[in-house]
């Protein structure tokens, strides 16, 4: 009955919060070059320009995307679906190899938590401190510096909100009406949402987000195998753990190289102890490893009592890391990474759809003439003006008629009037035809139709 009341009361108890301690070495050094790089490019790239726009916008009321000097119309919306694939299959590629390296070191929840952390660190003081000013009555000293560290993570997390509509809305015009006092209000909306999205996942839940929120912690275990590379605890190394001086013999008392400093706990973002096993709340950050191996070091221990291994590994067998699950995640992405590439190289920067007008099924002119007529829907979708030359391939008799001459700014959409004749003789019902649309100038962009003429049946 005991139990079953400490299971009911483990559910509604408050977690406690996690002061994780600062931590050096060479995976913390990973890490904060990860946070540089993926915020560096989250905040500048929107502000670069390439081949005349945004280097980076999805320009959703023009229904156009630019990337990096290509533009995706509402056409190429198979890409966004190719894209989406290939970053799904990354991530069971990548955690099949190495686990949830993404969680530690590229998860946008990981990258923001630990910019809140530095200015926590900066404003508030170490670990000890900042449990001693958290448990310390409310004074002076304690109203400064938790005033302090929320004007800079409310700063920051607007500054962030800002840049992700930035990303939506040309962010320099974007500047422009947030100085003037003019933004519209689905920006304000966004900006404000994203920004407390921001505030408060990497300010107040942080790792109650990776423990309960995120999805990828429960499914992981699907991907996982006995090959899976993994932050573990060498237990047969380890135990039995205990203190002891550096001169002690750890054989002679019966102790294992584990010296019970929790030193590995103190730095864990998300509080867990890893000498209890693999838990789905391990973010494989590597700090454990970072302080366990400095531990060891100043022991006069070998490193590596906490280590990236596998079970295989562990268990002293043999890890395997290509194995046949690595191999069809590894084709697929090369198969998929190439046929986006290829398409996106080889498209054609043209789009041309000719309607045949249907309030008339044709025209009898003079002559025993017969006349259809079209609507041609024209989208340039090249960085360049072109002038374009309309021909019909699969029979000379035809005569084509279009107003105005079909000239396009570049990424412009035009409609156009095309009126298609030909001799009564042609023929009796329908026809296919096919028509080629083709720039007159450099580079040469050439796109084929097909539609259908219609002549009397009798």
């Amino acid at each position: 009955m005991s139990q079953d009341t400490d299971a009911v009361e483990s559910l509604y108890r408050k977690d406690p919060k996690v002061y994780p301690r600062d931590v050096t070495g060479k995976f913390a050094r990973l890490r904060k070059l990860a946070v540089f790089v993926l915020l560096g490019l989250y905040y500048f790239v929107p502000w670069f320009n390439w081949g005349g726009h945004q280097a980076v916008l999805f320009d959703l009321p023009a229904r156009k995307f630019y990337i990096l000097g290509l533009t995706f119309w509402p056409q190429d919306f198979i890409f966004l679906t190719l894209m989406l694939i290939i970053a799904g299959l990354s991530l069971f590629f990548v955690t099949a190899v190495a686990g949830r390296l993404w969680c530690g070191y590229a998860c946008p929840q990981t990258v923001w938590t630990e910019v809140f952390l530095w200015m926590e660190r900066w404003v508030e003081g170490d670990r000890a401190k900042r449990m001693k000013l958290d448990a310390s009555p409310w004074n002076g000293n304690k109203i400064i510096r938790k005033t302090g560290k929320q004007i800079l993570w409310i700063g920051f997390a607007l500054w962030t909100g800002f840049t992700f509509v930035g990303f939506f809305t040309p962010i320099r015009e974007l500047g422009q009406a947030v100085i003037t006092f003019q933004l519209g209000g689905w920006e304000t909306f966004w900006m404000l949402f994203y920004s407390f999205a921001t505030y408060g996942n990497a300010g107040i839940l942080r790792e109650q987000v990776c423990k309960y929120m995120c999805p990828y912690a429960r499914f992981q275990s699907a991907m996982f195998d006995k090959d899976t590379l993994v932050i573990a605890y060498d237990e047969k190394r380890g135990e039995p753990r205990g203190g002891r001086r550096k001169s002690d013999d750890p054989a002679e008392k019966g102790l294992g190289d584990c010296i019970g400093c929790t030193l590995c706990v103190q730095v864990c973002p998300t509080g867990i102890d890893i000498r209890e096993g693999l838990q789905i709340e391990c973010i494989a950050c590597a700090a454990c490893i970072d302080v366990c191996d400095q531990v060891m070091e100043k022991m006069d221990y070998e490193k590596g009592l906490i280590s990236y291994t596998t079970e295989h590994k562990l268990h002293s067998k043999e890890s395997h890391v290509v194995r046949p699950r690595i191999i069809v995640y590894a084709i697929l992405l090369l198969v998929l990474i190439s046929g986006v590439v290829w398409s996106v190289n080889s498209r054609v920067l043209l789009r041309a759809d000719l309607l045949r007008d249907r309030n008339a099924l044709y025209r009898e002119l003079p002559d025993n003439m017969i006349e259809n007529v079209y609507t041609l829907k024209l989208i340039n979708m090249d960085l360049r003006p072109h002038k374009y030359k309309i021909e019909v391939l699969n029979n000379d008799d035809m005569k084509l008629l279009i107003t105005p001459d079909p000239e396009l700014e570049s990424e412009e959409v035009g409609n156009f009037i095309v009126r298609i004749q030909a001799p009564e003789s042609a023929g009796k019902g329908s026809m296919k035809l096919d028509v080629r649309f083709s720039t007159q100038d450099e580079p040469i962009i050439e796109r084929t139709v097909s539609t259908r003429f219609l002549l009397p049946f009798d």
